[in-house]
């Protein structure tokens, strides 16, 4: 083997071994998230017209990332972090079973909602950092942008292509089946990440006198002094409030404001369908365009893109129009996503990625919540379809705020 074929060859995560069981407990992991997230909207437009009562089920999913975000992520940092992601596995599952039998018996309520999604969010902050610590340790450095192309398409590919047209059908069946399933996908998945062999991460020892509050401040301390850490968690912090507000209301946008019935769940799963097309279609050329154009400058042209289509659902409220300019978006997503969170895992300093991916989280999720609330609003208060170009406007200021990174 030649240096240049060893070189590509790296650039390439192995399959066997730990990356495929991380990879195959994230596909079916997101197949089971995609059907309840799909469903949730759909139950709570079920048992409430109001537009802001339906956002903030969106509002609650992103609150715990305010509270307990750098706690997870200082967490993820001390404890073995494939156990913790097994076992947080389990107790989501639990949950999601319990809530099963209370959709099946007819006791929804939008507070029981609330409280599932603030709950299973918690859970998350602690889930995410501590996968994004695990996987350099399963793949050579060189191979992180692929590993993460790879499971980002894996994840749009399960959660959109497969299980997003099945939420009608699933519904048919039952208002408890989605719930079911994804409870059945946790349990696979935490087996999956159990069977890993990854022994517990050698660390530094820590320092006499460190605490966990101690070591949270420590995660936001990269974010201040690398300027490319700090602007690209700016711009994706703006973001993050745009889609907030798209999200929260995207069901409302679909139908037009109209109570939901079998056509309104058929339109709303065709939307978020093409949106995870196109987010498969972005995780095979995110590495050729980041190859291209450099990682920066990919986040960028993503942004910029997405804005454009935001700005065309706003303007152009027909379901074909969205469905289109949602599938480009989707493929931009991808762009933007993996392309962050290579940059975060080259730069952030040995033995601190689950404290940096956790303040990294909780700073740019920070305004989803105010940004599900915002959208509630403007489509209370303006029309169903303004929240999209209330959208479009924070990804234009996000994209401005990128453009000192641009030599």
């Amino acid at each position: 083997m030649t240096a240049t074929q060893a070189v590509a060859a790296k650039a390439v995560p192995d399959w066997r071994g730990g990356f495929g069981r991380l990879w195959t407990a994230a596909v079916v992991s997101r197949f089971g998230d995609s059907l309840r997230t799909a469903a949730l909207p759909l139950l709570a437009a079920s048992l409430t017209d109001d537009p802001l009562l339906i956002a903030s089920v969106t509002a609650c999913g992103f609150l715990p990332w305010l509270l307990f975000g750098l706690l997870g992520g200082a967490v993820a940092d001390r404890v073995d972090q494939r156990r913790a992601m097994w076992a947080v596995d389990l107790l989501r599952g639990a949950l999601m079973a319990s809530f099963a039998v209370a959709v099946a018996l007819g006791h929804a309520t939008i507070a029981l909602l609330l409280v599932l999604a603030f709950a299973l969010t918690t859970l998350q902050t602690l889930f995410d950092n501590a996968a994004t610590a695990l996987l350099p340790a399963l793949v050579p450095a060189e191979a992180l942008a692929a590993a993460n192309a790879r499971l980002m398409t894996g994840q749009q590919f399960a959660g959109g292509l497969l299980a997003a047209p099945l939420v009608p059908a699933l519904l048919l069946a039952g208002d408890a089946v989605p719930y079911v399933a994804d409870a059945a996908t946790y349990a696979l998945a935490a087996l999956l990440i159990a069977s890993l062999r990854t022994g517990a991460p050698e660390r530094p020892p820590r320092p006499g006198g460190s605490t966990l509050r101690k070591e949270m401040a420590e995660g936001l301390a990269p974010l201040r002094r690398d300027r490319t850490l700090r602007w690209l968690c700016t711009a994706t912090t703006l973001c993050n409030i745009g889609m907030g507000a798209l999200i929260a209301t995207l069901v409302v946008h679909v139908t037009d404001g109209r109570p939901v019935g079998t056509a309104g769940n058929t339109a709303y799963a065709a939307t978020i369908t093409a949106f995870a097309v196109g987010g498969v279609a972005g995780g095979f050329l995110v590495r050729r365009i980041a190859e291209r154009t450099g990682r920066i400058r990919a986040v960028l042209l993503a942004g910029t893109v997405q804005t454009g289509c935001l700005v065309l659902m706003g303007a152009v409220p027909a379901l074909a129009v969205s469905i289109a300019a949602m599938a480009v978006f989707g493929f931009m997503g991808t762009v933007w996503n993996v392309s962050q969170t290579t940059l975060m895992q080259e730069r952030a300093p040995e033995g601190m990625l689950g404290r940096i991916a956790a303040a990294f989280r909780t700073l740019a999720v920070a305004g989803a919540p105010l940004g599900a609330l915002l959208g509630g609003a403007a489509a209370a208060g303006w029309g169903p379809h303004t929240p999209a170009l209330l959208a479009a406007a924070l990804f234009s200021l996000a994209v401005a705020s990128l453009t000192p990174l641009i030599n």
